[in-house]
């Protein structure tokens, strides 16, 4: 298939209508979108990303009075949090529509439904006039693209187009949460935070991705091992002594290293690669660097990569869930 790079909206929408696939920017990462109500639409999806079936597709639409195209009722804690988030990086679990193909929602009685902030995204959403899924616009497993040229990298050749729409402005997937239970329970964390959602409805839950895997799961980024570089990521919890202790041993069995550190820390450790992904003072700012950061190890032949722990408040919840995901869970601590 030749892929068609720099479409425009116009361009996007046909092939979208015509039963193909098309990444497109959002303020998070880069979404590859299909027709939610086509199978034909969505198995291109699951084929171009290599993605298991049981895991779910979460759902776009272009205007809030469009939910109901993807959902079959709204329950009262998810309208408050759409009056407060939408348009945004927060996905809404909800009942889902009859209309919907089956392997958007992997067989659930459930769908993840979003109202993305980026203006392209919405431009594209509104000119379909469909409920439009899509996961993130790279081969399952990979770190999610945040930039066109990083769908190109994994998926040229698989996909009808790409709509560049530059940098993702956030970096991290959208949080999302089921509000199909009581209390809602986030299912995972991102760019809207756990403390500004219960300053709207109250008191939720933060669901453990462990305790999920032996269930059929709501949402993506519960069960699989996600956002991985080529080589194996280890997170190193117990400061710069034992980050040093490790590198050193590792270069002793004669391993080439990688190292992912904030910029205040870019001199501490003699690594083979050292690479930063943003300030420890700016937690946003890591956000947006953290899957730019994990492709680019990939250039640089290692056999391990070691990373310190990011602060979890605000959005650094989030990007601890992602470093916990690309490395497989695996720890080192004193």
């Amino acid at each position: 298939m030749k892929t068609k790079q720099n479409l425009t909206i116009e361009e996007a929408a046909r092939l979208l209508r015509d039963g193909e696939v098309v990444a497109f920017p959002t303020e998070t990462v880069y979404g590859l979108g299909a027709i939610a109500t086509s199978d034909a639409a969505i198995a291109k999806i699951y084929a171009a990303k290599g993605r298991p079936d049981d895991n779910p597709l979460i759902v776009h639409i272009g205007a809030i009075r469009q939910v109901r195209q993807a959902a079959s009722s709204v329950p009262p804690a998810a309208k408050q949090l759409m009056d407060a988030f939408w348009p945004g990086p927060l996905t809404i679990i909800l009942p889902k529509q009859a209309g919907l193909s089956e392997t958007v929602t992997a067989g659930l009685d459930t769908v993840g439904v979003r109202l993305p902030a980026h203006p392209i995204a919405l431009a594209l959403l509104k000119a379909v006039n469909l409920p439009v899924a899509a996961p993130s616009a790279n081969v399952s497993g990979r770190p999610s693209p945040t930039t066109a040229q990083h769908v190109a990298d994994d998926l040229t050749g698989k996909i009808a187009g790409i709509v560049d729409g530059g940098p993702s402005q956030i970096g991290l997937e959208s949080t999302v949460i089921d509000c199909t239970v009581t209390p809602p329970v986030i299912l995972r964390p991102g760019g809207v935070t756990k403390a500004e959602i219960e300053a709207v409805i109250g008191r939720v839950l933060l669901a453990e991705s462990a305790k999920e895997m032996a269930e059929a799961p709501k949402s993506p980024g519960m069960k699989y091992t996600h956002y991985a570089p080529k080589a194996p990521m280890v997170i190193v919890q117990g400061g710069p002594d034992l980050l040093r202790r490790v590198i050193a041993q590792a270069q002793g069995e004669g391993k080439r290293v990688g190292v992912l550190v904030t910029e205040e820390r870019q001199g501490d450790y003699p690594a083979d690669v050292v690479l930063t992904c943003g300030r420890e003072s700016d937690v946003s700012s890591v956000a947006g660097r953290l899957y730019d950061a994990l492709r680019e190890f990939d250039a640089h032949d290692l056999d391990i990569i070691f990373a310190e722990p990011f602060p979890t408040e605000g959005i650094g919840e989030a990007i601890q869930n992602r470093l916990q995901k690309a490395s497989g869970h695996r720890t080192i601590a004193d």
